[in-house]
Protein backbone atom coordinates (compact mmCIF):
# COMPACT_ATOMS: atom_id res chain seq x y z
CA UNK A 1 0.00 0.00 0.00
CA UNK A 2 2.58 2.54 0.63
CA UNK A 3 5.10 2.68 -2.17
CA UNK A 4 7.78 5.24 -0.30
CA UNK A 5 9.73 4.55 2.01
CA UNK A 6 9.58 7.34 5.28
CA UNK A 7 10.85 10.34 4.39
CA UNK A 8 13.44 12.45 6.22
CA UNK A 9 10.52 14.57 8.32
CA UNK A 10 8.90 11.43 9.31
CA UNK A 11 11.81 9.89 10.65
CA UNK A 12 13.17 12.88 12.64
CA UNK A 13 9.58 12.47 14.54
CA UNK A 14 9.99 8.54 15.18
CA UNK A 15 8.64 6.42 12.47
CA UNK A 16 7.73 3.83 13.08
CA UNK A 17 7.73 3.85 16.59
CA UNK A 18 5.79 7.24 16.87
CA UNK A 19 3.13 6.44 13.83
CA UNK A 20 -0.46 6.73 15.04
CA UNK A 21 -2.05 5.98 11.20
CA UNK A 22 -1.12 5.92 7.62
CA UNK A 23 -2.78 6.36 4.70
CA UNK A 24 -1.41 5.85 0.55
CA UNK A 25 -0.83 9.36 0.63
CA UNK A 26 -0.38 10.29 4.50
CA UNK A 27 1.49 9.55 8.32
CA UNK A 28 0.07 10.98 11.20
CA UNK A 29 2.21 10.85 14.31
CA UNK A 30 2.37 11.65 17.92
CA UNK A 31 4.95 14.96 18.30
CA UNK A 32 7.59 13.87 20.60
CA UNK A 33 7.09 17.71 22.33
CA UNK A 34 3.87 17.68 23.11
CA UNK A 35 3.05 21.73 22.86
CA UNK A 36 -0.72 20.53 24.17
CA UNK A 37 -2.24 17.03 24.94
CA UNK A 38 -2.63 15.22 21.35
CA UNK A 39 -0.09 16.83 19.11
CA UNK A 40 0.65 15.53 16.09
CA UNK A 41 2.55 15.72 13.16
CA UNK A 42 0.69 15.07 9.36
CA UNK A 43 3.28 14.34 6.96
CA UNK A 44 2.57 13.77 3.42
CA UNK A 45 4.13 10.61 2.04
CA UNK A 46 4.71 11.98 -1.40
CA UNK A 47 8.16 13.23 -2.19
CA UNK A 48 7.02 16.77 -2.31
CA UNK A 49 8.12 19.67 -0.48
CA UNK A 50 5.70 22.23 -1.64
CA UNK A 51 2.16 22.06 -0.68
CA UNK A 52 1.13 23.27 -4.21
CA UNK A 53 3.05 19.68 -5.56
CA UNK A 54 0.94 17.23 -3.74
CA UNK A 55 -1.13 15.58 -6.46
CA UNK A 56 -4.58 15.50 -6.80
CA UNK A 57 -4.74 12.03 -4.98
CA UNK A 58 -2.54 12.98 -1.84
CA UNK A 59 -5.35 15.93 -1.86
CA UNK A 60 -8.46 14.08 -1.87
CA UNK A 61 -7.01 11.62 0.76
CA UNK A 62 -6.16 14.34 3.16
CA UNK A 63 -9.57 15.34 4.32
CA UNK A 64 -10.66 11.01 5.57
CA UNK A 65 -6.78 11.62 7.44
CA UNK A 66 -8.52 14.81 8.83
CA UNK A 67 -11.34 13.54 10.06
CA UNK A 68 -9.84 10.64 11.80
CA UNK A 69 -7.62 13.10 13.56
CA UNK A 70 -10.54 15.20 14.60
CA UNK A 71 -12.19 12.40 15.58
CA UNK A 72 -9.88 10.60 17.55
CA UNK A 73 -8.41 13.83 19.22
CA UNK A 74 -12.49 15.21 20.05
CA UNK A 75 -12.53 11.43 21.85
CA UNK A 76 -9.41 11.40 23.59
CA UNK A 77 -8.54 15.45 24.17
CA UNK A 78 -11.55 16.75 24.07
CA UNK A 79 -10.26 20.05 22.16
CA UNK A 80 -12.16 23.40 21.92
CA UNK A 81 -10.59 24.41 18.73
CA UNK A 82 -7.38 23.10 16.65
CA UNK A 83 -4.47 24.42 14.62
CA UNK A 84 -2.76 22.85 11.43
CA UNK A 85 0.33 24.59 11.21
CA UNK A 86 2.59 24.49 8.01
CA UNK A 87 6.32 25.79 8.98
CA UNK A 88 8.26 23.88 7.04
CA UNK A 89 11.39 25.70 7.54
CA UNK A 90 13.64 23.28 8.91
CA UNK A 91 12.22 20.23 7.83
CA UNK A 92 11.39 20.35 4.35
CA UNK A 93 9.15 17.80 3.29
CA UNK A 94 5.48 18.58 3.23
CA UNK A 95 3.96 18.12 6.92
CA UNK A 96 1.45 19.66 9.54
CA UNK A 97 2.01 20.21 13.27
CA UNK A 98 -1.55 19.35 14.54
CA UNK A 99 -2.07 21.16 17.86
CA UNK A 100 -5.46 20.66 19.66
CA UNK A 101 -6.23 23.69 21.51
CA UNK A 102 -7.97 24.19 24.56
CA UNK A 103 -8.21 26.30 27.85
CA UNK A 104 -6.50 25.10 30.88
CA UNK A 105 -5.09 21.48 30.61
CA UNK A 106 -5.12 17.65 29.92
CA UNK A 107 -3.72 15.06 31.44
CA UNK A 108 -2.94 11.39 30.12
CA UNK A 109 -2.14 9.13 32.96
CA UNK A 110 0.18 11.23 35.35
CA UNK A 111 2.07 14.08 32.49
CA UNK A 112 -0.07 17.18 32.07
CA UNK A 113 -0.62 19.39 29.46
CA UNK A 114 -1.61 22.99 29.71
CA UNK A 115 -2.06 25.11 26.90
CA UNK A 116 0.06 28.13 27.83
CA UNK A 117 -0.83 29.86 24.63
CA UNK A 118 -4.76 29.80 24.81
CA UNK A 119 -6.93 31.41 23.44
CA UNK A 120 -3.51 33.33 21.10
CA UNK A 121 -1.32 31.13 19.11
CA UNK A 122 0.25 28.12 20.42
CA UNK A 123 3.33 28.28 22.48
CA UNK A 124 6.08 26.16 21.02
CA UNK A 125 8.85 26.41 22.98
CA UNK A 126 6.77 25.52 26.05
CA UNK A 127 5.89 22.14 24.93
CA UNK A 128 6.03 19.07 27.43
CA UNK A 129 8.79 16.47 26.14
CA UNK A 130 7.78 12.63 27.50
CA UNK A 131 10.07 10.14 28.30
CA UNK A 132 9.81 6.51 26.22
CA UNK A 133 7.61 4.84 28.38
CA UNK A 134 4.89 7.81 28.37
CA UNK A 135 5.11 8.61 24.58
CA UNK A 136 4.59 4.54 23.78
CA UNK A 137 1.27 4.30 26.33
CA UNK A 138 0.02 7.70 24.24
CA UNK A 139 1.08 6.35 21.26
CA UNK A 140 -0.58 2.97 22.10
CA UNK A 141 -3.70 4.69 23.39
CA UNK A 142 -3.82 7.10 20.12
CA UNK A 143 -3.47 4.09 17.61
CA UNK A 144 -6.89 2.18 19.47
CA UNK A 145 -9.07 5.25 18.91
CA UNK A 146 -7.30 5.56 15.07
CA UNK A 147 -8.11 1.72 14.18
CA UNK A 148 -11.31 2.30 16.02
CA UNK A 149 -12.50 4.98 13.80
Amino acid sequence: MHDNPPNSTMTKFGHPATVIGETEHWTVLLRPEQVTLGSLVLISREPVSAFGDVSAEGFAGLKPVIDKIEHMLRDMVHYEKINYLMLMMVDNDVHFHVIPRYDGSRTFEEMTVNDAGWPGPPQLAQAVSMDDATTKRLVDALRHHWSDL
